[in-house]
């Protein structure tokens, strides 16, 4: 394990598509939602403490799960926790990240990561974080996971490849192209039968001096904003000019800000299954099913011409459900949805309008 490999989590999403699951004060990351024993950012956490030391770990959440990501990740000291003030995307996140680090080690090579993603084979995955290590060790690159797909997949972003030539010395990794958000299913299609496109799984790896130098070519105002804060980090005024510069910042994401921007960008084309579970037929896929297709979680759950749903009650709610078809009927904390899967892009619209018209207390 090498001392200068470092991790950032992305702790600071709110998950508001599993809503009532996952609400304001307690979303998807930190919850069990595979029922596995671990909340969704224990086993990112115990999957980068494989490829780095731990004190060379950090989180980045918003301050009001400061407490969470204690209570859930012990090992972690205060000063490896990064509390944002308020939401504004991925760059000024791993800005942050950035500065905070180059104070320990400016040699640091970084793997960033969300925390709320699924990887079903942990040992393939370390393999691939091993192989991009050792790529943007050694070039100035940005290096993303693309995710070879086996559908037409709508909800996810799109990385093409610049050619059919790998990089010398390392399989499956090739210059980008383009990169495409969200495609219509006709476009996924074209994307998924050319093999020229991968999944974007969001998961970075690049030196610091890298990353760096893109901030400083393509989001310099957000650069200079924590630059000139160099002196604060690992400081007890670190929280209020955070504050502070969060407040100035710009919202923007490093797909945009950065990534789609640079020309020393590349692609490790990976298979390790690997999930966003951005919504609640993301998740199904990986959850047990009876012999209708349906996922049922409660003690009294009867169902009757029930097929493909997903199913949760508590386990003291007796519930019949008849006639039902790719559904979602999910209840948490006196509050449900029933909702059809083919619309739940929809359900973080539904939250917002809820927040609006009926109050916070229902997030």
């Amino acid at each position: 394990m090498k001392s200068n490999t470092f991790s950032v989590i992305m702790a600071g999403g709110t998950g508001t598509r599993f809503w009532p699951l996952s609400t304001k004060n307690k979303p998807k990351q930190f919850l069990d939602i595979l029922g596995t024993g671990r909340t969704l950012l224990r086993q990112t956490f115990d999957r980068l403490s494989r490829i780095s030391p731990v004190e060379n770990i950090y989180v980045v959440t918003n301050e009001i799960y400061h407490e969470l990501v204690k209570e859930q990740l012990p090992e972690l000291s205060e000063n490896q926790i990064l509390l944002e003030p308020e939401k504004k995307n991925t760059a000024p996140c791993i800005a942050y990240a950035n500065y905070k680090i180059r104070k320990i080690n400016p040699e640091a090579n970084i793997v960033v990561s969300p925390s709320d993603h699924l990887i079903q084979y942990e040992e393939q995955f370390i393999e691939i974080l091993r192989e991009g290590l050792d790529f943007t060790e050694n070039h100035d690159a940005l290096l993303t996971l693309g995710i070879k797909p086996h559908r037409p997949e709508t909800g996810y972003g799109y990385i093409q490849r610049e050619n059919n030539k790998e990089v010398d010395g390392y399989k499956n990794l090739y210059k980008v192209k383009t990169f495409t958000e969200k495609p219509s299913y006709d476009l996924a299609k074209k994307f998924y039968e050319s093999g020229e496109y991968f999944w974007n799984s969001g998961i970075f790896i690049w030196s610091l001096q890298s990353i760096m130098k893109a901030f400083t070519k393509h989001l310099p105002d957000v650069d200079q904003l924590f630059k000139e804060a160099e002196e604060i980090y690992h400081t007890p005024d670190e929280s209020d000019v955070i504050t502070n510069i969060y407040f100035k910042s710009k919202s923007i994401s490093i797909d945009y800000g950065i990534m789609e921007k640079s020309n020393n960008v590349y692609v490790l084309a990976s298979s390790f299954g690997w999930a966003d579970l951005g919504t609640w037929g993301s998740l199904q896929e990986f959850l047990h099913k009876d012999e209708n297709g349906n996922s049922v979680y409660g003690n009294n759950v009867m169902l009757y011409d029930v097929e493909d749903s997903i199913v949760d009650f508590s386990n003291d709610k007796m519930v019949v459900i008849k006639g039902l078809k790719d559904y979602i009927v999910v209840e948490s904390d006196n509050k449900l949805i029933i909702y059809n899967k083919k619309d739940e892009q929809e359900i973080k619209q539904i939250v917002e309008e809820i927040k609006e018209n009926k109050g916070e207390e229902y997030i």
